[in-house]
């Protein structure tokens, strides 16, 4: 008890010193001084807020597995922040010898601060990896594809931004209705003006209803080829393996025929085996029977469908017709299962002594040709 009236009695001495000292300064240094220290107190406020209080709440969330409120959290925080010097700026303007018109403007800027730093948090809430489509997932209890994510993030930010720039220009007193009116009487001139990019959105639309491919998805079209890494209300961007950005129009991609290579279940090989014509009837009977048995016994081939026949008299060769499909479908391990089978079915040729035969063309004379000696005189 004796300790707590101590203290409180230095904090006395120490105020009733600073205001002797504020009393003989100029009014304008003395609000300054005022203002200031108003403002550092709120930059105090924020630090001992970032480094211990949040920290604080965050790690009770994280021992109640609340990843949910957690992420809200993280979302506003850096909102949070910028807060406490918004406020430490309007107290420390009213700390000055300011008027009532003045004082409504500062009043509005704060407001305006506000609502900003709330549109901001919700903003970092919107993102594709966010809390809230998590939820939606959880409580739809559907898997939805991370592209519908993308475009309904992209489409939440827009609305954030326009609805925070209404209230902030409603706060300034602007007309609102006014200036509706006047996009409704002049939507005709911007849609035609702008019917390029309204055609894109909806063919986005339709991309994404359809679903014929997800971001990460290998895709090819007549005008591209790659992985799809961002869609956006005009565009999509796919990668190509040379590591080169292609940005396609959404309506023009909506037209085109699209293969979707990552969702193939498996991958195809075909190809004509030629072998010469002086290939015995009965080996190539055992080649071919031998191949089919070797593709049967794969193990990175699909057994479902395989065929190795004998097709058809080539012109300078007898073909084996084969066509199966490898388990794989990355490209880099599909290479190395065609490898591993052209190399058996080399050995399997080598194994009954028979030759691939090449393209090649017999020239036959009607009369035998006769050779001249010539003798040296």
């Amino acid at each position: 008890m004796k300790g707590d009236l101590t203290l409180l009695l230095t904090i006395k001495n120490t105020l009733d010193v600073l205001q002797g000292f504020l009393n003989v300064l100029p009014p304008t240094i003395k609000y300054v001084i005022i203002a200031t220290v108003v403002f550092l107190f709120f930059i105090f406020l924020r630090r001992v807020f970032t480094k211990y209080i949040f920290k604080l709440i965050l790690k009770l969330f994280s021992k109640t597995n609340l990843e949910i409120g957690r992420k809200i959290l993280l979302s506003f925080e850096n909102p949070m922040q910028i807060l406490f010097i918004a406020f430490g700026l309007y107290f420390a303007v009213l700390c000055l010898p300011v008027n009532l018109e003045q004082n409504i403007v500062v009043t509005k800027i704060l407001r305006s601060s506000i609502i900003l730093l709330i549109t901001w948090g919700f903003y970092n809430l919107s993102d594709v990896d966010s809390v809230i489509f998590k939820l939606i997932q959880e409580q739809v209890k559907v898997q939805l594809d991370k592209i519908l994510f993308t475009f309904l993030s992209k489409f939440l930010k827009v609305i954030l931004i326009l609805l925070s720039l209404t209230i902030v220009a409603e706060e300034w007193g602007y007309n609102i209705n006014g200036l509706i009116a006047g996009l409704g009487l002049g939507g005709l001139a911007f849609a035609l003006a702008a019917k390029d990019s309204l055609s894109n959105i909806f063919a986005g639309l339709v991309i994404i209803l359809d679903k014929p491919f997800s971001l990460g998805d290998w895709i090819k079209t007549p005008s591209v080829e790659g992985t799809v890494e961002d869609m956006t209300f005009r565009s999509t961007k796919v990668k190509t393996f040379a590591q080169a950005v292609v940005t396609v129009p959404n309506s023009v991609l909506a037209n085109e025929s699209i293969i979707n290579w990552s969702k193939m279940g498996k991958r195809r090989i075909t190809f004509q085996l030629g072998v010469t014509y002086s290939t015995p009837k009965n080996k190539l009977e055992k080649c071919i029977s031998d191949i089919k048995m070797m593709l049967e016994n794969h193990p990175e081939i699909h057994k479902e469908t395989i065929f190795v026949n004998f097709d058809n008299f080539g012109d300078s060769s007898l073909n084996i017709f084969l066509y199966f499909f490898t388990n794989t479908t990355r490209w880099g391990d599909f290479l190395k299962v065609k490898e591993d089978i052209n190399f058996k079915i080399m050995g399997i040729l080598e194994k009954e002594g028979v030759s691939a035969a090449f393209p090649s063309s017999s020239v036959y004379f009607e009369t035998p040709l006769t050779t001249q000696t010539i003798v040296e005189q």
